[in-house]
């Protein structure tokens, strides 16, 4: 039996979910939405040239700065961004859309329904888990070396500025964390205007080092990576571990898809993003291969600001921070939406969800994991101290995404394209060789930073698979004792008074009587006179057609079973949902209306489910779950929790 597995739901709205959707993006045009990705999308990737020229140079396993490593790690990254970034995400993935929306929640969605049955569908769950588990790691890395990085810029305007790097990034970082309640639309619209300058700068410093030492373009040839490792083998193969932090956040092109679409964010990579980070690695390199040997170490310190004149350079530390500050806010988003998505799919319990935008529902914020992301980040700072330390944990959360990503994309390839072999196999291989070394160059890292990501992405994986199993096994017995409704309902209306109004019992599942249904009868001994047992089924596509949104089944004597569909990205808002629902005796009238729910309290048992070590951390999450009142947005003064014990 499989660990996790994704919710089988009715999906009223199933189609391919090919094309270039465009749910949610209002009336913006192409041009529109691809600045609005520059601001949004891209600030992770975007910031790499802070960070990522420098440790491969000066990292755990340093490199002789000369002219052949200084035109192998500029060939080495070009390749590379092409290779995964531009053909691997941009070009293939982008095209694996579920309903308009990316990532890898919604690719194991998507190919659930494609092979969810099969005897190993339940592996390809477990993938797409683990990979979300590791960018709970990433994102905690991600915001503490970026404004680290920009910050320890002030050292090379002056090094007498070094003992404030710290408290700096701190302050920053815990501002970040703390207005993410207020939401970021309003500062969202300063985020573009900001981007479009830190790209357009750091191309111009790169043309300026090009143009005054053009030799550096020869680094587009292939044969200058290649000669790299035929020097150096085994230090060549370890230095890819930093070489692929110039493509960290490339995975949060394909997450990010749903938000502006696949049309634009390819306009915006291909026409703007990718050739100013080329133009500022090119000129990074250019600058360190024309310098006099005996100043490149000093240099290498920090050659992405050395690229400047002295004059400019605390601006362009000012210009950096503004930069990664956006970039954390985009991974910390991401991580927002990836937990809702993970909510609504059975991985996460629920948590209390606040919607900072009354016209963009994808903007949310989820207090649990935003204060858990604060104390991980700050920790991590005082930790590690400074940027590249923390690039040593950096790399593996990253390329263990990635290889997973790549592992699905086979499937992607064989199972639901279905392309033939001749061409899927060279494909996949690609990019399995291609990503699998760049995980492995990464695993030498772990006794010096690496095990941080892993230790949180396998505490988040046996949460996540913990949670799902457990509820499926609660499902499971709760449905062993189960009562049906039509045999109840012929049983009930003669047993119990009927009095005026309407009770709705929640329901997980679309058959038998809910608990709640059965302690009230059983204790109160009265039945409304419309009562509904309401169920919310989350579909494995983003977003469910409003005109699919419900059913309604008379069960006759004024019982009801109803069931709303929601999207994995949509907000369950059962009052709204019910404004919708017609054929059931009249409309709903909040005020004469009850809301029953049922509290489930897990008993130990001897039955074979999980390991009692599981049951109880089962146990403890649903305990601390967000009550289902706050989660189906449930009017707080219309409620009724009634309790039953379950043994799992």
């Amino acid at each position: 039996m499989s660990e996790a597995t994704v919710p089988q739901t009715a999906t009223p709205n199933d189609a391919s979910g090919e094309g270039d959707h465009s749910h949610g993006h209002g009336q913006g045009t192409r041009t529109a939405l691809a600045i609005g990705a520059i601001g949004v999308v891209f600030g992770d990737i975007g910031t790499s040239p802070l960070y990522a020229f420098r440790e491969t140079f000066l990292g755990e396993h340093s490199l002789a700065i000369d002219k052949l490593h200084i035109y192998g790690v500029v060939s080495l990254i070009f390749w590379s961004m092409t290779l995964i970034v531009s053909i691997q995400y941009v070009t293939l993935l982008m095209r694996a859309d579920n309903k308009g929306q990316g990532g890898t929640l919604a690719l194991v969605a998507k190919l659930s329904r494609h092979i969810g049955a099969t005897r190993y569908g339940w592996i390809t769950v477990l993938l797409g888990v683990f990979a979300t588990a590791l960018f709970y790691g990433d994102s905690m890395i991600t915001p503490a070396i970026s404004v680290l990085s920009a910050v320890e810029g002030l050292t090379v305007v002056n090094s007498g500025l070094e003992p404030l790097v710290i408290p700096i990034a701190l302050v920053l970082l815990v501002f970040l964390f703390l207005i993410q309640s207020r939401g970021t639309a309003t500062v969202g619209k300063l985020f573009a205007p900001i981007m479009i300058v830190y790209f357009t700068t750091i191309a111009v410093l790169g043309t300026i080092h090009i143009v005054q030492n053009p030799y550096i373009l020869q680094a587009l040839n292939p044969l200058y990576a290649v000669q790299f490792f035929v020097a150096d083998g085994w230090t060549a193969f370890l230095a890819l571990g930093s070489v692929v932090l110039a493509v960290t956040g490339s995975e949060a092109l394909y997450s990010d898809m749903g938000h502006f679409g696949r049309g634009p964010m390819r306009l915006s990579w291909f026409g703007f993003v990718m050739p100013c980070l080329l133009l500022n690695y090119f000129g990074q390199g250019a600058m360190i291969a024309a310098m006099d040997p005996a100043e490149t170490f000093e240099a290498m310190k920090s050659p992405f600001f050395n690229m400047a004149p002295e004059e400019l350079r605390l601006p362009l530390v000012f210009l950096a921070t503004a930069a990664t500050f956006i970039a954390s806010q985009a991974v910390i988003s991401g991580a927002f939406s990836i937990t809702h998505q993970a909510i609504q799919l059975g991985f996460i319990p629920r948590l209390s969800t606040a919607h900072t935008s009354a016209s963009e529902r994808g903007q949310i914020y989820i207090p649990f994991i935003n204060n858990a992301l604060m104390v991980s980040v700050i920790l991590l700072v005082l930790m590690f101290q400074n940027s590249s330390n923390l690039a040593a944990a950096y790399g593996i959360a990253v390329t263990g995404a990635m290889f997973i990503d790549t592992l699905l994309m086979g499937v992607l390839l064989f199972a639901v394209w279905k392309w033939r072999w001749w061409l899927a196999l060279p494909v996949l291989l690609l990019f399995i060789f291609v990503d699998g070394a760049y995980f492995a160059a990464n695993l030498p890292k772990v006794p010096d930073g690496g095990w941080f990501p892993l230790v949180v992405g396998l505490i988040a994986f046996t949460l996540l698979t913990t949670w799902s199993r457990g509820r499926k096994l609660m499902r499971d017995r709760m449905s062993e004792v189960a009562l049906p409704i039509e045999i109840f309902a012929k049983s009930a209306k003669n047993s119990a008074t009927r009095v005026p109004g309407t009770a709705i019992f929640m329901a997980s599942q679309t058959a038998g009587v809910p608990s709640a249904l059965l302690h009230n009868i059983k204790h109160n001994k009265v039945l409304h006179e419309r009562v509904v047992i309401l169920t919310v089924q989350i579909a494995e596509v983003p977003y469910v057609d409003p005109d699919n949104r419900c059913e309604i089944h008379d069960l006759g004597d004024g019982f009801f079973r109803g069931v709303l569909h929601y999207g994995f990205m949509e907000e369950t808002d059962v009052p709204q949902g019910l404004k919708q629902m017609k054929r059931c005796g009249g409309d709903f009238d909040m005020m004469h209306t009850s809301f029953f729910l049922s509290r489930q309290t897990l008993l130990p048992s001897a039955k074979p489910g999980m390991p009692i070590w599981r049951e109880k951390v089962f146990a403890w999450m649903l305990r601390n779950a967000a009550t289902a009142m706050d989660f189906f947005n449930l009017p707080t003064n219309r409620v009724v929790e009634l309790g039953s014990q379950v043994e799992i």
